[in-house]
């Protein structure tokens, strides 16, 4: 019998750290042969990731392993480096989930997709062509991404990338660890299909790892469920998540909302939105081009914030929402157009700017890049209100903002370090430094998108309750529209710099009636059945 592409028996990895040795993997066993996926679902720290990372050796030196893996029958763990090299690349490879970390960003995309093929496979004749061929097959034109350094690709080009450097030696085994965390539904999509396809037509084993269930339903054969390090349910796709039998697994299940499921909606229909408080009116913002020309980023953009309404601003990226955000900020200002808080153009001066800024915060995506790791979390919420000298003592007006963002008891955080909380808490980190300042309006930049699955229905229940505590308005910016059913009073609809729909949530996400945002609802993740 043909050996197993990879083949995990009674694994166990621990890590020795400051606070002893910690496992992350107990005695995990599953296999996976030519031609098949196989799904890793779980949230972080599950040891998803670190099961992954074990297939290629990859883990640090203070991880201690035990058991085996197997790659093509070989133990991963007796190789020579000689082999182990050549174990790379050639016979398996990985696709990391931060793909602009992942690609250096000095060097041009060719000469990065080159590289394993120089070092595995020396003397390739016409190693060029084998690169065109090769963003080719994932669908990249060939000459211009070849020539382009990795910030001129979007970001689902550069995962496309991370996928043609993954084949570039024709491993057996592709390894794929969050392959499409952060990118748009319509991009996820696309990769997804694109993994599929080069697993059907060239035979090879793929390991997805993800921590959403749908993603993993639409893409594998099978799946292993985890939690604290051990698979606690595995079976065909269709049995784990249309029938799972472990709690842990139906948790998954559910906490990806399904857009058009009445249980999923947190907020009333019809709420009072409040008076007009932060406007849009006929924006335009270009960008020059290097070599010439522009692009037309916002393009004629008006919108209408209330003050007491959740709006999520939708599509994909590139398609102007960050951009309309730092307009709406006071951050870019505009070509043509104005915008208007309470009926008054925003101020010019620094100072009226300062002053603005108080009443409309941003809260942004990432918590690990926003916090400073060497602050605690008292400094870190207590700097806006040092910086706008806020009346008041400094310490009260810290806790009453970790309270208000439901890190409870207040006292409990205050000496932490970004470090020693989890992502969840970080995000409320976040959010409490930007209640510090008492404003009216928040500007979340996709505020949960890099959080699981657990953690994200916390955080968004948090600002549908900052809404109906403080009378807090916010635009949320999200290519997610299962967040923009859960927690969205209006959706509006960008694209190529222009709001193409706009509406209540159940009428622009239930009767569509532009064609990308028929497009947007077409790419979702089929609906996980209950």
């Amino acid at each position: 019998m043909t050996p197993a592409l990879l083949e995990y028996r009674d694994l166990t990895v621990s890590y020795r750290t400051a606070r002893g040795v910690e496992p992350a993997v107990r005695g995990v066993s599953l296999a996976l042969h030519a031609g098949e996926t196989l799904g890793l679902a779980g949230e972080s720290g599950c040891g998803k990731t670190t099961l992954g990372m074990a297939a290629l050796r990859l883990l640090p030196r203070s991880a201690r392993i035990g058991g085996q893996v197997l790659v093509g029958g070989a133990d991963v763990g007796g190789l020579s480096w000689g082999k182990l090299r050549a174990l790379r690349w050639a016979q398996a490879s990985i696709v990391f989930q931060g793909a602009m970390h992942s690609l250096n960003p000095v060097r041009r995309v060719g000469d990065q997709i080159a590289e394993p093929i120089h070092l595995h496979h020396p003397g390739t004749p016409d190693v060029p062509a084998r690169v065109a061929a090769l963003l080719d097959q994932v669908e990249l034109p060939p000459e211009r991404a070849a020539a382009a350094y990795p910030h001129e690709l979007s970001g689902g080009q550069r995962q496309r990338v991370m996928i043609a450097m993954a084949l570039a030696c024709d491993p057996q085994l592709v390894i794929a660890d969050e392959p499409t965390t952060a990118l748009d539904v319509v991009v996820q999509q696309q990769v997804l299909e694109q993994l599929g396809t080069l697993v059907a037509e060239r035979g090879i084993g793929m390991v997805l790892i993800s921590h959403d269930l749908s993603v993993l339903a639409a893409s594998c054969r099978r799946i292993a469920v985890m939690q604290h390090g051990e698979v606690v349910e595995s079976g065909p796709s269709a049995d784990v998540v249309r029938r799972p039998s472990h709690p842990h697994a139906m948790a998954l299940a559910a906490a990806f909302p399904t857009v058009g499921d009445p249980a999923s909606r947190q907020v009333p229909s019809g709420a009072d939105p409040g008076p007009a408080l932060l406007e849009a009116d006929g924006l335009g913002v270009r960008f020059p081009l290097r070599g010439g020309g522009a692009v037309q980023a916002v393009d004629d953009v008006s919108l209408t914030l209330g003050a007491r309404e959740i709006v999520a601003l939708v599509g994909q990226s590139g398609s102007g929402k960050t951009t309309l955000a730092r307009c709406l900020l006071g951050l870019q200002r505009p070509d043509r157009g104005e915008v208007r808080f309470e009926g008054r153009p925003l101020p010019r001066t620094a100072k009226g700017l300062k002053a603005y800024r108080r009443q409309v915060q941003l809260v942004l995506q990432d918590p690990t890049g926003a916090l400073n790791p060497r602050h605690t979390v008292s400094e870190a919420v207590a700097e806006g209100p040092r910086v706008h000298r806020l009346p008041g003592d400094e310490r009260e007006l810290v806790a009453a903002a970790l309270d208000q963002a439901e890190l409870r008891p207040p006292e409990r955080y205050l000496g932490a370090l970004p470090s020693e909380l989890s992502g969840g808490q970080r995000q409320r980190v976040v959010i409490a430094g930007a209640l510090a300042l008492q404003p009216r309006f928040l500007v979340a930049d996709e505020p949960v998108a890099s959080l699981d699955a657990s953690v994200r229905g916390e955080i968004l229940a948090l600002l549908v309750r900052l809404r109906e505590t403080l009378g807090l308005g916010a635009l949320v910016i999200t290519h997610d529209l299962g967040l923009a059913w859960t927690i969205a009073d209006r959706v509006a609809v960008m694209h190529e710099g222009r709001i193409v729909e706009e509406g209540p949530t159940e009428q622009v996400l239930l009767n569509p009636e532009h064609a990308y945002t028929k497009l947007l609802l077409s790419a979702l993740p089929a609906p996980i059945g209950r």
